[in-house]
C-alpha cells in the first residue's frame, strides 16, 4: 500500500492540511491517529508546566507569608522600629479625634454665643448662658471682659459714695477707670483660649516630622541585613537579598503612615486656631466699643 504524503501539520507550512489539493481519503486514519498523538502530548506537556507554575506559586506564598509574616520573622530592630511607629500612628490618630470633637463643638457654641450676645440688651443676660456655652472661646473672652468691666464699675461707685470725685458728666452714671485695663484683660483671656485650643495640637507636629526618620532607621537596619546576607552566603540571588529590603520597604511604609495623617490635620486643625484666634479679636475689639459707649 501506498504510504500518505506528509503534511507538516506542526512545522512552518502554514497551510491547513484541509486544504490541500491531494487526496486525504486513503491516509485519513494514519493521520487522525497522528495528529491526535501529538495534541495529546502538547495538552500533557502544558499541564505539566501549569503544576509546576502552581507548585512554584505555593512555595513562593510559604516563603513569603504576607507583610505580616514578614514582620513576625524579621529583626528585633526592625520590630522595635515597627513598633515605635505604630505607637505614633495610634497616639496621633487618638489626638485627631480628640480635637475634631473639640472643635465641632467649639464651631457650634460659639455660633450660639454670638447669637445671644448680639439678641441681648444687657451684660448679665449674656453672663446668664456663659456656663452653658463652657466650649466656646467667646464665652471665655466676654467673662474675663465682664469681670474687669464689673471690678472697675464697683470701685467707682465705691469712690464716690465715699467723697471721691466723680466725673462731671456722669451724672450717676457709671463710668469705666481704664479701658487699657479691660483691652489687657480681653487679651490674656483670648491667649488663655487660644493655648486651650492648641493643646496636643503640636504632637502631631513631632509625629509629621519624626516618623519618616524612624522609618528611615528601620530601611537603613533592613539594607544592611541585606548586605550581610550577601556577605555570609556569597551570593546576590534574589532570595539572600530580598527579606532585608522587604523589611527596608515595610518600615519606610509604616512611617509614610504614620507622617502623611498628622502632617494634612496639624495644618488643618492650626488653621481652625487662627480662625478661632482671629473671632476672639474681633470680638474683644466689639466688646470695647460697647463698653465704650454705654461707660464713658
Amino acid at each position: 500500500m501506498k504510504e500518505p504524503p506528509s503534511y507538516h501539520i506542526f512545522d512552518s507550512n502554514t497551510t491547513p492540511w484541509y486544504l490541500h489539493k491531494t487526496a486525504l481519503l486513503p491516509a485519513a486514519p494514519q493521520l487522525v491517529r497522528r495528529v491526535g498523538l501529538r495534541t495529546v502530548s502538547t495538552y500533557a506537556y502544558a499541564l505539566l508546566q501549569t503544576a509546576g507554575v502552581g507548585a512554584a506559586s505555593e512555595e513562593s506564598l510559604e516563603v513569603g507569608g504576607g507583610i505580616l509574616s514578614l514582620v513576625l520573622r524579621g529583626s528585633i530592630p526592625t520590630q522595635t522600629v515597627l513598633l515605635i511607629l505604630i505607637i505614633f500612628s495610634i497616639v496621633s490618630w487618638a489626638v485627631i479625634a480628640l480635637k475634631l470633637r473639640q472643635f465641632y463643638s467649639v464651631d457650634a457654641q460659639t455660633s450660639s454665643f454670638v447669637e445671644v450676645f448680639r439678641r441681648s440688651s444687657k451684660f448679665s443676660e449674656v453672663q446668664s448662658v456663659c456656663k452653658s456655652l463652657s466650649h466656646s472661646p467667646l464665652a471665655g473672652v466676654f467673662q474675663a471682659g465682664y469681670v474687669e468691666l464689673n471690678s472697675q464699675l464697683r470701685q467707682s461707685d465705691d469712690s464716690v459714695g465715699a467723697g471721691g470725685d466723680a466725673p462731671a458728666e456722669s451724672s450717676g452714671r457709671p463710668v469705666l477707670r481704664s479701658f487699657d485695663a479691660l483691652d489687657r484683660a480681653l487679651l490674656r483671656a483670648a491667649t488663655a483660649e487660644v493655648t486651650k485650643l492648641e493643646r496636643r495640637v503640636p504632637f502631631l507636629a513631632t509625629t509629621a516630622s519624626i516618623t519618616p526618620f524612624i522609618g528611615l532607621l528601620g530601611t537603613v537596619w533592613g539594607i544592611i541585613l541585606a548586605f550581610q546576607g550577601i556577605g555570609e552566603t556569597g551570593s546576590t540571588s534574589l532570595a539572600v537579598v530580598a527579606p532585608g529590603i522587604a523589611e527596608a520597604l515595610v518600615a519606610t511604609a509604616a512611617g509614610l503612615f504614620a507622617a502623611i495623617p498628622a502632617v494634612y490635620f496639624y495644618n488643618h486643625l492650626t488653621q481652625k486656631v487662627k480662625e478661632m484666634a482671629s473671632a476672639m479679636d474681633d470680638f474683644s475689639l466689639e466688646f470695647l466699643n460697647i463698653a465704650e459707649r454705654n461707660f464713658s
